[in-house]
């Protein structure tokens, strides 16, 4: 079964690829290289003793998917090609809504025209806005979300959903929460291009000297110590997830399915408690000021994983502290690269 994962240099995307390819699916990547580096690739054959087939191309160019399909017979796709970052897609809404959701139909034209099915959808928690109960499960009702990044996936959800009903196919939309950590190996991790936009590799760059100070946006929110709370689930337990959710879709005999799930751990971490966890779990200090909130951010998100569990006999299973040590040893692999 060969399957085609978009944005698979990724952060997600690799360990997924890795997670695939140790699951014997054959596996081509589509990836832009916009976030990513091409070592990664090397990385993914070291860890997983396998090379998959890459594409460096922009999804937008529908010319070129054409040829990719071509020249593959392609069995399903996990789509992680997009833009993410919150508060970059308050900045640039324009840039997220061309490559979010043109990428998107571009690859689903293509999938109607060759019927091919079997998609995985990288979704976010985001779609629920600020939800009115916690933990949230998959019918909490979803509300407009207060970023541009989050309207793109719950823009990217609704096209799916219409998709598999009007062409007879089989999607998954994986709805998760906050990615974190590296592969055990410290070969995969999170590589931001710049300044980073998400929490803990700005941690790690902090806690390595590559940043002065740790900016938290805000402590005025009304939780224990007044910092934003999220469910932080470990990368790799993710990746798993996608696995299973694949599975299962092309293990079904309905035409046309949607599969929504919910991926986190089912506890929520303020940013405070997540750089005393990283303290702890690495012996090093991370300085830190407390800023303005920042425009996007919701107060409390953490799910309610049980159908996940239920339907795909998946859950995560690794702590914050080892997910946060998996983390600075990515960091110091960096750092000998550099």
């Amino acid at each position: 079964m060969a399957i085609l994962v978009t944005g698979g240099l990724g952060y997600i995307g690799s360990h997924t690829v890795v997670e695939l390819l140790h699951n014997d699916f054959d596996v081509v990547i589509v990836d832009d290289l916009s976030n990513s580096e091409k070592f990664i690739l090397d990385n993914i054959e070291k860890v997983s003793g396998k090379r998959p087939a890459f594409y460096p191309f922009d999804l937008k160019r529908r010319e070129l998917i054409k040829q990719l399909l071509d020249a593959h017979q392609i069995d399903g796709c996990i789509n992680f090609a997009a833009f993410k970052a919150v508060g970059e897609s308050q900045e640039k809404p324009l840039d997220y809504y061309e490559n979010n959701l043109f990428t998107l139909v571009n690859l689903l034209q293509e999938f109607k025209e060759r019927n091919i099915s079997n998609f995985i959808f990288s979704s976010s928690c985001t779609v629920y806005g600020q939800a009115d109960q916690q933990p949230i499960d998959e019918n909490t009702p979803l509300k407009l979300p207060e970023s541009s990044y989050g309207k793109t996936k719950q823009m990217g959800e609704e096209i799916l959903k219409d998709f598999a009903t009007a062409y007879q196919k089989r999607v998954s939309l994986l709805r998760y929460f906050n990615p974190i950590g590296a592969h055990s190996t410290a070969l995969l991790g999170e590589l931001p291009i710049g300044i980073p936009n998400n929490l803990v590799p700005y941690v790690t760059q902090t806690a390595a000297g590559i940043r002065e100070k740790l900016s938290i946006w805000g402590n005025d929110y009304p939780t224990a110590d007044g910092t934003a709370i999220r469910d932080y689930i470990y990368v790799v337990d993710l990746a798993k997830a996608h696995v299973k959710a694949l599975q299962k879709l092309m293990a079904t005999e309905e035409d046309t399915k949607i599969d929504i799930y919910n991926l986190g751990t089912g506890n929520g971490s303020s940013v405070l408690e997540v750089v005393r966890a990283f303290e702890n779990a690495n012996q090093v200090k991370v300085p830190y000021q407390i800023c303005e909130r920042r425009a996007g951010d919701i107060t409390v998100a953490y799910a309610n994983p049980a159908k996940a569990e239920k339907e795909l006999g998946w859950k995560a299973e690794t702590t914050l502290e080892e997910a946060l040590r998996t983390t600075w040893e990515w960091q110091k692999y960096l750092e000998t690269r550099s």
